[in-house]
């Protein structure tokens, strides 16, 4: 009997298992709607993630251990008697929060926020959304009277509903900002300045042990692991040690970079200290981490603005980079996350001309993505020197001009993962461990040595950053 991983991410959930060829294998994928009711809002509907989560296990058939992984900071509400959803899931991209957001940084409270909880005032994090959520949905203040209100991320609720078990993992713990990341315990402080009532919260507990078991039509099957979609994705690459360190360009981009035994806190960087996980009976691993809100999102709306029709278009290009020529993009379409952390920020075209083509600016949205993991890469370097080939995944990493460049632009070997599964691959190795079975996987990546270094253009693009920055009639968040 094989474990499965249930990789439940920002557009679909996946039935992941190891095949024969020694290789994660999808058995099943199940998109999921995006719903958007004004903007900057963006939300999930929790019973069709769960109906998507019980189609996929009994797809999977027989299976001896589950490992779930998540979307991080995606966050509902529910009732703790009926496990029965009473809010949208307010998925991580939102940015509803964002006027409290500001207040606090108003009142000062983001040093509170980064000594406790290591991360800055942004909506990007659970708490605010939480917060709304107690504030603006009736039912929440009445269950809360009752007793019966229950507040977390979307790993949570899978677990109260399916196994029966109200808890958190620690990595998922560490991107609510309500968790102090010296103790792994809830913060009363964060807590009170939050407005989230602490008795609402799961328990938190490790990324490996005992989630409880969920039924299924061959039985109950326990689940072994939980964590955050980018810590197993840290774990699926094999990062184990100290200056390891992998980037996924998926929705958005995510590079984390394992620190050890050791919290690296960086809030003049803008990077981010947090959980990596923490197994059953041992210390918890800590990481660096550094977001980026829009990666294949910002290319996916150049194709939805017709600069390309098929992704044969932009694996075609050839020759030097258009920043090379002047122009430049700035993907801050959800604003820009690390190392800036500024919401307002929007998108920026730069050095546009009468003979710039649909296709030139395609290309410049993949290299403006490159040049915004080039910054935080080279936030990480400067705190801790990345050991080893960078590894990278996800669907921009299958492009060839993609990832050239940005070997070129880092000027270093980056390693393209074999699998595209590397999420799931995390997941099942956690809960297979957790479970008593080895999930191996020997697969060498493909090298992208650099071929033209180009760092020299990075200061091209970061005063294009600084401009949009700057505009004075920023777009409200």
């Amino acid at each position: 009997m094989s474990v499965l991983a249930l990789d439940q991410g920002t557009t679909s959930t996946r039935a992941v298992v190891m095949g024969e060829d020694g290789q994660p294998r999808v058995l099943v994928a199940r998109e999921h709607h995006q719903f958007y009711p004004r903007s900057g809002w963006v939300e999930h509907d929790p019973e069709e993630l769960i109906a998507s989560l019980r189609n996929c296990i009994e797809a999977a058939g027989t299976c001896s251990a589950i490992g779930i992984d998540n979307q991080g900071e995606s966050c509902l509400a529910w009732d703790g008697d009926s496990k029965q959803a009473i809010s949208p899931v307010i998925v991580w991209q939102d940015n509803r929060t964002q006027d409290r957001i500001e207040r606090l940084q108003a009142e000062g409270a983001e040093s509170v926020t980064l000594e406790r909880a290591g991360l800055p005032l942004d909506s990007y994090f659970s708490a605010t959304k939480l917060a709304w959520i107690l504030e603006n949905i009736p039912e929440a203040a009445h269950l809360h009277q009752k007793g019966r209100l229950r507040l977390g991320t979307t790993d949570a609720f899978f677990l109260d509903r399916l196994t029966g078990h109200f808890v958190t993992d620690i990595s998922t713990a560490s991107r609510t900002s309500l968790m102090n990341l010296a103790t792994g315990a809830w913060d009363e402080e964060l807590c009170r300045l939050f407005g989230v009532p602490m008795e609402c919260l799961p328990r938190i507990v490790s990324s490996t042990g005992d989630f409880g078991a969920i039924e299924t039509e061959r039985g109950a099957v326990p689940v072994t692991a939980s964590i955050v979609d980018q810590q197993a994705a840290l774990y699926g690459h094999g990062c184990r040690t100290a200056g390891h360190a992998k980037v996924t360009f998926g929705t958005g981009a995510f590079a984390l970079m394992v620190t050890g035994a050791e919290i690296f806190r960086s809030p003049e960087e803008g990077l981010l200290p947090t959980v990596a996980w923490q197994k059953e009976g041992e210390a918890p691993v800590y990481a660096l981490d550094g977001g980026i809100y829009c990666a294949s999102a910002a290319v996916n709306w150049a194709r939805e603005l017709g600069l390309f029709r098929t992704v044969d278009e932009l694996n075609a290009f050839e020759g030097p980079p258009v920043l090379e020529r002047g122009l430049v993009f700035v993907p801050a379409l959800a604003g820009l996350a690390c190392p800036h952390w500024d919401r307002g920020a929007r998108g920026l075209w730069a050095g546009l001309s009468l003979e710039t083509s649909g296709l030139d600016m395609a290309r410049a949205v993949l290299e403006g993505v490159a040049c915004r993991a080039a910054e935080v890469l080279g936030a990480m370097q400067a705190r801790l020197p990345i050991t080893d080939a960078l590894s990278i995944d996800g669907g921009m990493a299958k492009n060839p001009c993609f990832r050239q460049f940005l070997a070129d632009l880092l000027e270093r070997d980056i390693v393209q993962a074999a699998s595209s599964e590397l999420t799931a691959l995390g997941t099942l190795q956690l809960a297979g461990e957790a479970s008593g079975q080895l999930v191996s996987y020997q697969s060498a990546g493909r090298v992208i040595a650099p071929e033209t270094p180009c760092s020299h253009l990075l200061p091209r693009f970061q005063q294009a950053v600084a401009f949009t920055q700057a505009w004075p009639d920023r777009a409200e968040s």
